[in-house]
């Protein structure tokens, strides 16, 4: 036993070592992969969930987010690209190579972008759905095989803006949309394998999400021989300070560690900083329903509906 112990201890210290990703210092045997998790909501759960004690799979694309979660106690970076099938696969046999399991799927990878519908083009459009909308299909057919297998957990970083849009906000309220219904479907869909499913629809906090949009622009414009005008750097500084005066997203992954650990996780989460977006979600869902209940035959009454709203504030509801 004696010797056997002198060898795990030295295989600890060969892995610190040679920089490895640490995997054996895990404090609980759930692997979950997160993508998009080099910077922002992403980052911050997979630190979150290594602090932790769990092992995070941590998708990434660029050589110098790899290395730095790598650098990281529990995780193990892997090269992700939510819009590549090949890499997609690549992660899948890797998976079942190193024996670990997975007991839980994130669905973080996502893009803003896009523009009023008349101005915007079609290909600005189609770049948010191959990631938003295509990616989260994509890498959720790919995983679930491993998630069934664990009878684990997939969450979906939604947004407010699944409920929410605004003039020029078409092309990502949209895919946010889109994850509402995928979260609905999927749900059913996994409920006879014992798979739970969960969306968090974070507010405004503090991510890379919109300086990476303002960046591909500019990017655009220099492709196309453009110059990128003081206009432009300045509505990129404008973002900046912005995106980075909002809160640092602790309770966004409070609500994952919840869909992915507790006993009774809730089929949706909606995390806000304050308040007012609070408000300005929830009146924008009755309103919808207000809207809804306008026309036909077969409308409610007010006292109807409020009966309806206290059996589904019960749970009484009918199942969905």
């Amino acid at each position: 036993m004696n010797k056997l112990l002198q060898f795990v201890v030295a295989l600890a210290a060969t892995f610190a070592f040679l920089g490895l990703p640490q995997t054996v210092v895990a404090e609980h045997h759930e692997s979950i992969l997160i993508t998009g998790a080099s910077t922002g909501i992403g980052r911050h759960l997979a630190e979150t969930l290594a602090e932790n004690g769990y092992h995070v799979y941590a998708g990434a694309r660029k050589d110098a987010d790899l290395a730095e979660l790598n650098a990281i106690d529990n995780i193990t970076a892997v090269r992700l690209d939510v819009t590549k099938q090949d890499q997609v696969d690549a992660v899948v046999e890797m998976i079942k190579e190193r024996g670990t399991g997975l007991y839980g799927l994130v669905n973080n990878a996502g893009v803003g972008g896009g523009d009023t519908v008349v101005e915007t083009p079609i290909e600005d459009q189609t770049f948010v759905y191959a990631v938003n909308v295509e990616g989260v299909y994509r890498t959720t057919q790919a995983f679930a095989p491993l998630v069934i297998e664990s009878k684990g957990r997939i969450v979906t970083t939604g947004s407010i803006a699944g409920t929410l849009s605004w003039p020029g906000g078409s092309a990502y309220s949209g895919s946010k949309h889109w994850i509402e219904a995928f979260t609905d479907a999927l749900a059913a869909e996994m409920e006879p394998h014992g798979v739970s499913v969960s969306v968090v629809e974070p507010g405004n906090y503090k991510s890379n999400i919109r300086r990476s949009s303002v960046s591909r622009e500019m990017e655009k414009v220099k492709a196309a021989g453009g110059e990128v005008t003081e206009e432009m750097k300045q509505a990129y500084e404008g973002t900046a300070a912005r995106e980075l005066a909002y809160k640092e997203p602790d309770e966004v992954s409070e609500a994952f560690m919840h869909a992915l650990f507790d006993d009774n996780p809730l089929h949706r989460y909606m995390v806000v900083p304050n308040e007012e977006e609070q408000a300005w979600t929830i009146q924008t869902k009755l309103n919808e329903l207000v809207q809804l209940n306008q026309w036909g035959p077969y409308s409610y009454s007010r006292d109807e509906l409020v009966e309806l709203l206290d059996a589904a504030l019960s749970g009484d509801a009918a199942a969905e």
